[in-house]
């Protein structure tokens, strides 16, 4: 999953990685030049030759003093005064400077881009990789790999974990039946989601009752009533044609006269683009008024997914979002994109056709995968 958008970030964490590497053994080389013995005082004290580091930053400070003029200028100009740089390299450190990024962030963007990203989440990306990199100091001849990594970590769980909050938690806290709506276009997998939710509140102890409000399709009855009879859940639904909200009131009604703990309510598949189903969307959320609408897509949609989702939170704001077929999904951008679009967290993973192939969400796992060495 998301193995083609791993393999472009741990390139770029490699390439930034060897290229500061490679100015840091620059620089050692230029030290050791510098402190050959064959140029040194014959009359250099030993421990002069080793001097802590203590002591070398003294003379660093020194320096900074008697360089005031420069490292102003150079401060005027955006960048780390002489007196610093010296001060940094005299404790045996280097910096990661604006211009060792560049190329390679010009680099990340295109792979974000390419990797279905919308383009201001991978906008917002690459601020925060510069924002964590840029001025940063290590170890001269140490691998700067781990800090590559954390910055591109860091950066993206903040565009990824937007809006997440804990699903089961506000389960369990909601007064009872909670009311869920679910949305999409059609053919994207909204009907085996419900299944698979219902299967995954059963095994924490919620019971569910299943609600048709697809109305428009031929067939949307019997392919719910299937899941339900394998489930063994009650069904509530209506003939073709009926009222969408009216059939999915009945759920709820149902619901409280019978205890159930949740009612699924599927709808039609529709597109954004049209306005007499978006316009019943609307009229499903007034009547209802759920606890929760959520909004499903495939992963491998990619961008249109991300776009379809700003659309669907437009017409009936939604509250987060289900992406079916992420196993099969090699890119990972509507993944990222989403929840920074919508402001509303991504909060399953449809993984296959099985019920029990429905995984929890998790910001921090999914960056473990993206950026986890190999």
């Amino acid at each position: 999953m998301f193995d083609g958008l791993k393999e472009k970030l741990g390139r770029f964490s490699d390439e930034v990685e060897e290229d500061v590497d490679a100015e840091a053994e620059t620089e050692t080389a230029d030290d050791a030049e510098t402190d050959d013995p064959a140029n040194a005082d014959a009359d250099v004290d030993a421990e002069t030759e080793t001097e802590t580091e203590a002591e070398a930053e003294t003379e660093a400070e020194a320096a900074v003093d008697e360089g005031d003029e420069s490292e102003s200028e150079d401060e005027e100009d955006g960048g780390r005064g002489l007196g610093e740089r010296a001060k940094i390299l005299a404790t045996g450190k280097t910096v990661i400077d604006e211009d060792d990024l560049q190329s390679h962030l010009d680099d990340l963007e295109l792979a974000l881009l390419s990797s279905d990203v919308e383009m201001t989440v991978a906008e917002e990306i690459l601020e925060g990789v510069e924002e964590n990199l840029v001025g940063e100091t290590r170890r001269r001849l140490s691998s700067t790999g781990s800090m590559v990594r954390d910055a591109l970590r860091e950066a993206l769980y903040d565009v990824i974990s937007v809006g997440q909050f804990d699903f089961d938690e506000r389960i369990a806290e909601a007064d009872k039946p909670v009311v869920i709506v679910f949305t999409g276009v059609n053919g994207v997998g909204k009907t085996t989601t419900i299944a698979k939710l219902s299967r995954y509140f059963e095994e924490r102890g919620f019971s569910s009752v299943l609600a048709n409000g697809d109305t428009y399709r031929a067939g949307a009855n019997e392919q719910l009533a299937k899941h339900a009879e394998n489930l063994d859940r009650r069904i509530i639904s209506h003939e073709q044609g009926s009222d969408p909200a009216a059939v999915l009131y009945d759920g709820v009604e149902y619901a409280e006269a019978n205890d159930i703990d949740v009612v699924l309510c599927d709808t039609a598949g529709r597109l954004h683009t049209s306005n007499d189903l978006m316009a019943q969307l609307e009229k499903i959320d007034r009547v209802l008024d759920p606890d929760m609408t959520l909004f499903v897509d495939e992963a491998v949609a990619g961008q249109d997914a991300v776009n379809r989702a700003r659309e669907f939170d437009d017409a009936a704001e939604i509250d987060g979002a289900v992406l079916t077929k992420a196993d099969a999904d090699p890119q990972g951008g509507a993944a990222i994109s989403i929840a920074h679009v919508t402001g509303k967290p991504i909060l399953f993973l449809g993984t296959g056709q099985d019920y029990d192939d429905l995984e929890p969400f998790d910001p921090e796992e999914v960056v473990d995968r993206l950026i986890g060495e190999e």
